[in-house]
């Protein structure tokens, strides 16, 4: 049991650290709260390691940078859109007042 509740931490703060980066690198201003933060960052964890085995460079000697920016770009990509998306469902008027 300890293992699974191990594996469920490590992957919300994989998330969050995913999702928060994502948000600094993305321009604009993104008004999604920080559990949408954070489920971006773990799909965006799922995507970049999948787009790296695409590549051939899911696993490599050393530290895998190149799964790491695919992981950061899918997080900048995942914010933006979950941003827009975040901003229609809650009926966001930004410029009308």
């Amino acid at each position: 049991m300890l293992g699974g509740l191990w594996g469920i931490i490590t992957t919300i703060v994989v998330g969050l650290i995913l999702g928060v980066i994502g948000r600094m690198l993305a321009s604009g201003d993104q008004k999604i709260p920080m559990w949408l933060t954070i489920v971006v960052g773990i799909v965006a964890a799922f995507i970049g390691n999948w787009l790296a085995g695409v590549f051939g460079v899911r696993d490599t000697p050393g530290i895998d940078w190149i799964r790491h920016a695919f992981q950061v770009g899918a997080a900048v990509v995942g914010v933006i859109a979950a941003s827009a998306i975040y901003a229609k469902v809650k009926g966001g008027h930004h410029a009308s007042t």
